[in-house]
């Protein structure tokens, strides 16, 4: 592997290498160990790093999979139209996709566990304004500050383990990582829907205050500090504001415009947000130390599998926000059962994910990730069954164990096939961007697909009219599965994930072939070696997950 000075300090996730050091003398009783990554799973220090980044990053897990359960009472209690709904999703992933790459770069400059931990404060402050928010106006605000909040988080969660643990327990150390937080996303509906019939919908919020109550002495108390060496203090804090203007922009232009029509306002947010990322791109080319190095997109491999991130992403994210307004508000569900409805896709990837890694390992990604769409796209025109008086097991299970199939088949090799697109060294940054392009891909969607649709402002008021709303908005998403699938065929490589030929810069390879949360892929920070050392093949029984 390269040298970490050659690695861009901008990455999330930064390899641990043996110049990684803690942040001060003294800062941890197993600082000194775990900065050239010494520990090991089967120590207490070892069981403590896997606990507190699973608490950590399981907050940001719960909160995407809670929050769509709880929107129709959100809109019912507030007194909001569809506008407010989808702002209350896409303003945490507005801040969440435009700042995660600069969080990531914060925790390798001034300590992986401090930005973690502020994180989880920031997260959980932000979740209690959004429990005690009076009115609309202040739960959107509360949600985009929550949104930075899992921004500082989310990266750190798996770099601290990347940099602290043995290379030897790292693959163990992500496996279980995944596998838990794999429990924490399977769980979350059903936990969402339990709160807003019980207590009520704020508690999907509040209910992250004493995870974090939970998880940040623990952090302090058991989680070394480590920081890289090599990173420096610029960071393009300029670029990550510019890209979120962009996105807010044309969000706020896709969700305004089936109220206001074709107004100067509209116009002009549309146009700006163009504008302005247009003027993003230009700075990212011309500074020194950009956020998102454009060379990266050199590589068409890496360019084509984000556009097929894109389309997935945007799939999946159009589907999970209408599907549970669709079982609350048509079917007549209640918003536990809805939550527990869509367990099926979450359960299967759960438990089948790993072989589909192992599969993509076996006969390359094209096919998975040409069938898995298809099959995804298959599902979702099933859904259109699912109407007033439907039928679970006759109408519902069966579209979404069909598109559960597809999730299974497409979403493990996406990610390695991301990583494998890079080199090593680059590790970090290609699944920053891929996973910052899967949240921009859902952002948009969720403010795209009611207007697309012909949506009202108040359309989920109605179940008739909601309905029609879900007719027309399942064959889009179908489309856009259909178009990374084609994408797929034409451009993604079959042997995108075999070994580089002896003598030239070998690819990075997913630790992790678990994966189960559908919000976005995993932040994999790469695969750390001394320099110079050589690939190591897990041994016989070890978990390769």
């Amino acid at each position: 592997m390269s040298d970490s000075s050659r690695r861009p300090p901008s990455e999330p996730g930064s390899q641990a290498t043996p110049g990684d050091v803690p942040a001060a003398a003294g800062e941890s009783a197993a600082a000194s160990g775990a900065a050239a990554g010494r520990i090991r799973i089967s120590e207490a220090a070892g069981r403590w790093i896997v606990l507190t980044t699973v608490l950590g990053s399981g907050m940001a897990l719960l909160d995407g999979t809670v929050v769509n359960v709880a929107l129709p009472r959100i809109g019912e209690d507030l007194g909001a139209d569809l506008a407010v709904l989808q702002w209350t999703v896409n303003a945490y992933m507005l801040t969440l996709a435009g700042l995660i790459l600069l969080g990531g770069a914060l925790g390798d400059r001034f300590g992986r566990r401090r930005v973690f931990v502020i994180g989880i404060v920031w997260f959980a402050l932000a979740s209690l304004a959004c429990g005690l928010a009076p009115n609309a106006a202040v739960l959107v605000a509360a949600r985009a500050l929550q949104g930075i909040g899992g921004a500082l988080l989310t990266p750190g969660s798996l770099a601290l383990i990347q940099a602290t643990f043995h290379p030897d327990d790292r693959a163990r150390a992500v496996g279980a990582w995944s596998g838990l937080g794999g429990v924490a996303a399977a769980i979350g509906p059903f936990v969402g829907g339990w709160l807003v019939d019980g207590p009520g919908w704020r508690w999907v919020f509040l209910l992250n205050v004493p995870l974090a109550a939970v998880c940040v002495p623990v952090a302090l108390r058991h989680v070394p500090e480590t920081r890289d060496p090599h990173a420096h203090g610029r960071f393009d804090i300029l670029g990550a504001v510019l890209g979120a203007l962009a996105l807010g922009a044309v969000t706020y232009a896709l969700i305004d415009a089936p109220e206001q029509g074709a107004s100067p306002a509209i116009i002009g947010a549309a146009v700006g947000g163009v504008l302005l990322g247009a003027a993003f791109v230009r700075l990212e080319r011309r500074r020194r130390d950009p956020m998102l190095p454009p060379e990266i997109f050199a590589s068409r491999q890496f360019t084509a599998v984000n556009a097929v991130t894109f389309c997935v992403y945007a799939a999946f994210g159009g589907f999970f926000f209408l599907s549970v307004l669709q079982l609350q508000v048509v079917v007549g569900y209640s918003a536990l059962a809805a939550g527990t409805a869509l367990l099926p896709t979450t359960l299967m990837m759960l438990l089948l994910s790993s072989r589909s890694g192992e599969l993509g390992q076996r006969i390359g990604p094209r096919i998975p990730l040409t069938v898995g769409p298809l099959l995804c796209a298959t599902g979702m025109l099933l859904m259109l069954r699912v109407g007033q008086g439907a039928s679970y097991w006759a109408d519902i299970l069966p579209a979404l164990l069909v598109m559960g199939s597809g999730m299974v088949l497409l979403v493990a090799p996406l990610t390695s096939t991301v990583l494998a697109s890079v080199e090593v060294a680059r590790a970090g940054l290609a699944s920053g961007v891929n996973n910052a392009v899967a949240r921009a891909a859902g952002l948009i969607a969720v403010a795209a697909l009611p207007l697309l649709a012909g949506t009202g402002p108040e359309a989920y008021r109605s179940a008739t009219e909601f309905d029609a709303t879900f007719q027309r908005s399942m064959p889009i998403c179908a489309g856009v599965l259909l178009v990374g699938a084609v994408i797929a065929v034409l451009a993604v490589r079959s042997d995108a994930l075999a070994p580089a030929p002896s003598g030239e810069p070998q690819p990075c390879r997913a630790q992790c072939r678990t994966y189960c949360a559908v919000n976005a892929p995993p932040l994999d920070p790469g695969d750390a070696r001394k320099p110079g050392e050589p690939r190591r093949t897990p041994a016989a029984g070890e978990s390769a997950a």
